[in-house]
């Protein structure tokens, strides 16, 4: 049980199926005839457009400007006219405004102002961090310029690259890691000069071989850096339990991992970071998979705001009974209503079910195995939860652990009796806060 965290489970991630199917799919680029981009692609308030219909733009170029404390500029992902400024509907329930671009694939760049990455400052590093509009990019989307500005009185020691890619089919973290592992290394350095912290470790899962044997090598001359291999479980990914695998330490309920005196990153958000000081590029596309029900599984440098139909199509198009499609993965992504969705900054999968792994079941009553609580990460009690919530007592549900579920799906995947148990944790969380809205 050594790197690893009680609970958990081990969805399917090396037979037939799953990761296997794109993990030694090089990463391939691809550009569609137009974008759709959301303002609102990072936690915080959505930014202010600042275009119009018909206005030419040039990659990189703001297109949105931050509203509030969390705020982030929002940059064209390609060179062309604006089609429209309105608002379209996407992943969350409410329409959001969108700027759709005219692709000339002509790819011509706004003016960019790169820094000396040897000398830059902590306040330089920060600043460029923030102008290129990076949130993290592992799903959160929490904007990196506020994780990186240790407030005062707080104090990290370690930063944890988080590597694990632990939700099934996703395998953009690893091909990063294999392709592009000296950008990783050059953004990790920038991040631990802006934060003061003298130490990374960077976190990557067993069934990654390549992975490790590739960023061991990458920082084989960086004393700071370190790399260690975690047990292959899923949600190993998931920071309160990142954090206690790496430091012993468990986050406060209710705090940040700053409390527990770590700071964690995606891999792909580091290379971001070394891009936005070093080239002064802003966050205008990643990698992502697009895989399962799809004819040619793989991993696609794809421009922020490319529509889902445009992804699918690049990839040979999708299979015979195709039925669901998740942004991000099967455990922890979204259900995309239609395939004029269109990817964000955080969109690390497309994954696409067909009938059969799509088939929905009717949930029973509850038989009260307690699998749910065995496989709980952090040691809550679903069922109850769950139970609180038919009820309508939902304050017995918090009390019971509601606002600290990290949302991972492992009670409804291992449940017998197929009991929706996180969707209705989400649902009333969700509820909660437009609440507090209100």
């Amino acid at each position: 049980m050594r790197n690893t965290f009680r609970g958990g489970v081990h969805p399917l991630h090396h037979i037939g199926e799953g990761k296997p199917l794109t993990q030694a799919c090089p990463i391939r680029v691809y550009s569609a005839d137009t974008v759709v981009i959301p303002v609102g692609m990072h936690l915080g308030a959505p930014s202010a457009p600042c275009v119009a219909k018909g206005q030419r733009v040039k990659m990189g170029e703001v297109i949105a400007t931050p509203v509030g404390g969390f705020g982030l500029p929002v940059h064209a992902s390609v060179s062309g006219e604006v089609l429209f400024v309105e608002e379209r509907q996407m992943l969350r329930n409410r329409p959001e405004v969108c700027i759709g671009i005219q692709n000339d694939h002509l790819d011509e760049w706004v003016e960019l102002t790169p820094m000396n990455a040897q000398n830059a400052t902590p306040a330089e590093i920060i600043a460029a961090v923030k102008n290129a509009g990076i949130c993290g990019m592992g799903g959160a989307a929490f904007p990196t310029h506020v994780k990186m500005s240790i407030p005062e009185g707080k104090k990290a020691d370690v930063v944890i690259l988080n590597g694990a890619e632990c939700e099934p089919y996703l395998t953009a973290d690893h091909r990063m890691m294999l392709e592009q592992s000296e950008r990783i290394v050059e953004g990790i350095k920038l991040i631990l000069r802006a934060t003061g912290v003298s130490r990374a470790v960077l976190a990557i899962e067993t069934n990654k071989p390549d992975a490790i044997a590739r960023m061991r090598e990458a920082v084989s001359g960086e004393s700071a850096i370190s790399v260690l291999p975690l047990k292959t479980k899923y949600p190993q990914g998931s920071e309160k339990q990142l954090i206690h695998v790496v430091t012993g330490r468990e986050v406060p309920r209710g705090k940040l991992p700053l409390d527990a005196g770590a700071l964690v990153f995606n891999f792909s958000t580091a290379a971001a970071v070394y891009d936005a000081v070093a080239l002064g590029k802003p966050l205008v596309e990643r990698v992502t998979t697009v895989t399962c029900g799809v004819k040619e599984p793989s991993n696609l440098l794809l421009r922020v705001g490319t529509r889902y139909e445009d992804a699918i199509n690049a990839c040979g198009g999708l299979v015979e009974g195709a039925r669901k499609v998740f942004a991000g993965g099967p455990m922890t992504g979204l259900c995309a209503a239609d395939l004029n969705v269109t990817m964000t900054k955080a969109t690390n999968g497309i994954v696409v079910f067909d009938d059969q792994q799509a088939k929905e079941v009717e949930e029973s009553a509850c038989i009260r195995c307690a699998r749910c609580v065995h496989v709980c990460p952090i040691g809550l009690h679903p069922y109850l939860m769950r139970t609180d919530l038919d009820r309508r007592d939902t304050d017995s549900a918090k009390q019971h652990g509601l606002m600290d579920c990290v949302l991972c799906s492992a009670c409804s995947y291992i449940c017998p009796a197929r009991r929706y148990l996180s969707s209705s944790f989400k649902a009333a969380r969700e509820d909660l806060a437009a609440k507090a809205r209100r």
